[in-house]
């Protein structure tokens, strides 16, 4: 499923490409070996329950920084970090039941306590 990423305050949209992520196998590749990801493209890994330990990422086999935002189940970012390359891992502050990994641009544009919505294209 791919979407839409939206700022609820502003209604103002943040991704265009947001692919959701919730099986095994896809929050396990991640982004890994991918060569570049373009701006408004991200990847929502989305986890069973909050947790620290389930939403932490590792940085092994990347080839270019991202953004990592962390939201709790309510979709507000708890943390927020920029990941670089062949870091062994990132956890987030808080627990967190989405991770989003996109372009490094967005760090500038939201901030921890933002409510986001995540809309299916159809």
């Amino acid at each position: 499923m791919v979407g839409l990423l939206i700022r609820e305050s502003d209604n103002s949209t943040l991704l265009t490409r947001v692919k959701w992520c919730s099986s095994f196998f896809c929050r396990l590749r991640g982004l890994m070996f991918r060569r570049r990801l373009r701006q408004g493209e991200g990847l929502l890994l989305v986890e069973q329950f909050e947790s620290r330990s389930a939403t932490a990422i590792h940085m092994m086999f990347m080839f270019f920084p991202i953004a990592v935002i962390w939201l709790d189940r309510e979709f507000r970012v708890v943390d927020r970090r920029l990941a670089k390359p062949w870091h062994p891992v990132y956890v987030p502050a808080q627990p967190a039941k989405y991770t989003l990994e996109t372009h490094p641009d967005l760090l500038d544009a939201v901030q921890e306590g933002d409510s986001l919505v995540f809309h299916e294209n159809l």
